[in-house]
């Protein structure tokens, strides 16, 4: 049980050296948005850059292009040190709405979250 609430906790992201073309800037931010992946990103600063077509970050950052080191080690420090819960789950309304409903009664949103999330793992 343990393992498996590491795994939730651990971020994802896809490291590579080449830009993105302009048709993968909406599914990479869906991932992104969708919580399914923490990003895409660049480390080669100079990559080619498809004649100025190149872009350095999707408009909700599911890609990065770093150029600079300390930009690359301080998005990685703050995407570690972020409390991040991973969650997937196929609900009808009902049982959706009720599981809301009670974990709406917290008084936090962080005890909100906690309650949802335990809600929802329960109800499988």
């Amino acid at each position: 049980m343990i393992k498996q609430h590491c795994k939730a906790k651990t971020p994802f992201i896809v490291v590579g050296n080449t830009p993105i073309t302009k048709s993968y800037y909406g599914k990479v931010d869906h991932l992104k948005r969708s919580g399914i992946i923490q990003g895409f990103w660049s480390i080669n600063p100079r990559s080619l850059d498809n004649n100025g077509g190149s872009i350095k970050e999707t408009p909700f950052g599911g890609f990065c292009k770093f150029d600079l080191y300390g930009k690359l080690q301080e998005s990685a420090v703050n995407l570690l040190r972020e409390e991040r819960e991973f969650f997937s789950s196929i609900q009808n309304k009902k049982e959706l709405g009720e599981i809301i409903e009670l974990a709406n009664k917290e008084v936090t949103y962080e005890e909100k979250a906690q309650k949802f999330l335990q809600l929802l793992r329960e109800s499988r």
